[in-house]
Order: structure tokens, then C-alpha cells, then sequence
């Protein structure tokens, strides 16, 4: 009988329990958005010497070594940082031996070029042989005030999100309270580099500095941020 009452005693404390627990609280959710647009300002640039040769023969061959001298001066030269001009990848023989036997083989090395002028990566081109040029093309592009401008937008999306709550509650006689939830909504999305003319390209059908890099018209970075937020109604 006594543990028929203790649990009778517990039941009625855990029921007490867990109506304290439910939140009774009139809520509204809503979300809020705000974007902008920007043009790339940090451009990634790919691009691939090949040996070649001079003769029909194929006697007199133009190394790696010296297309590779021509481009890193011309990177010094336009003033860019070491740390933004890197090798991406290797295609030739390491071994003497085997280089020997295989005399026809042309060895190529692709380079990445960070530049935030594109004026500097025209400099470039023209300062390499064009001929041991076998293609140039853009890898990926980023916006060097992302990052504030990231918190200024979501920040506005907020703003908005509250906003928005508020005249649709005060339309119905309410009254907005606090904020009981705030929640990011992770939606970035940065479409692919446009441009008028593609920048892959052979040696043999450049003929002149002024050919070697086209007009580039550049789709400009769309940033939208959403945020959700959860307010109390007074």
C-alpha cells in the first residue's frame, strides 16, 4: 500500500515536472535576407609551359628550365610575392637516362599565379615566349572584404527578419517581444568566372603581346545571407 502511494506521489511530481518544462510562450518564426553584389578583386591564374622546338628537325629544343627563368622574372618584375606564384604540377622525366632515350619528349610545368591586377598578368604574358605558352585560364576568384562584408549582410538579414515580424504581429494588435532564437541560414554561393573570350591558347597563334590576354568581363560575386529568428509575442 505504502508503494502504491509513493508511486502515486511520484507520477503526480513528474506530471508537475514536466508541464514547468513546456514553453507556453506565443512565438513567430520569420526569416530575413539581404545581398550585394561585388566584383572579384583576388584572381587565381593558371597557366602551363611547354617545351617546344625551335627546328623542324626537332634538334634544337627550348627547356623547361629557360621558360620557367622567363616567367619567375616576369613575376618579379610586376611586383608580385613570391608566396603567390607557385607550382601546381610537373610532366617530365627526372631520370638523365631515360630523358635520353626519349629525346622527342617535351616537359611541362603549370604554374599558379595570384594577381589583384590584371594589367600585372598581361606584363607577364608578354615577357614569355609565347611559343612556350600552352595555356593560360582562371581557377578561381574570392573578394578580399568578403569577410566584413559577410557581417554587415547578415546583420541586415536580421534587421529585416525583425522587422518583418513586427509589422505583421502589430498588424494583428500585438505586440513584438525578444528574440528566443536566432539561427544562420548557410546559403553563399559564387557563380563561375564570365568572360568574353576564353584564355586557353597556343604559342604558334600568338603574335603579339596585345593578343596575348583577352578583354575579360567578369560576373560579379552575388552574396546572400539569410538568417532565421524566433520572437516572443507579448
Amino acid at each position: 500500500m505504502k508503494n502504491m502511494i509513493a508511486l502515486a506521489l511520484l507520477s503526480v511530481f513528474s506530471l508537475s515536472a514536466f508541464s514547468q518544462n513546456i514553453d507556453t510562450r506565443r512565438k513567430i518564426e520569420v526569416n530575413g535576407s539581404a545581398e550585394a553584389e561585388v566584383t572579384p578583386d583576388i584572381i587565381y591564374i593558371g597557366m602551363s609551359l611547354k617545351e617546344y622546338f625551335r627546328d623542324s628537325n626537332n634538334k634544337k629544343k627550348v627547356e623547361i628550365e629557360e621558360l620557367e627563368r622567363q616567367l619567375q622574372s616576369a613575376v618579379l618584375k610586376a611586383g608580385i610575392p613570391q608566396e603567390n606564384f607557385t607550382i601546381n604540377n610537373i610532366s617530365s622525366y627526372n631520370n638523365w637516362w631515360e630523358k635520353k632515350k626519349t629525346p622527342d619528349f617535351l616537359a611541362r610545368k603549370q604554374y599558379r599565379i595570384k594577381v589583384t591586377d590584371l594589367t600585372k598578368f598581361n606584363e607577364i604574358m608578354s615577357a614569355v615566349d609565347p611559343k612556350g605558352i600552352e595555356y593560360s585560364n582562371i581557377e578561381s576568384y574570392d573578394y578580399s572584404k568578403k569577410e566584413s562584408l559577410k557581417k554587415e549582410l547578415k546583420i541586415k538579414a536580421l534587421q529585416e527578419a525583425r522587422a518583418k515580424a513586427e509589422y505583421l504581429i502589430t498588424s494583428i494588435g500585438g505586440t513584438l517581444g525578444g528574440a528566443l532564437d536566432i539561427q544562420e541560414i548557410n546559403n553563399e554561393y559564387y557563380p563561375q568566372p564570365m568572360y568574353k573570350t576564353s584564355m586557353a591558347m597556343r604559342g604558334d597563334a600568338v603574335s603579339s603581346a596585345e593578343s596575348a590576354m583577352p578583354d575579360i568581363d567578369f560576373k560579379k560575386i552575388k552574396l546572400n545571407y539569410q538568417m532565421r529568428a524566433v520572437f516572443e509575442i507579448k
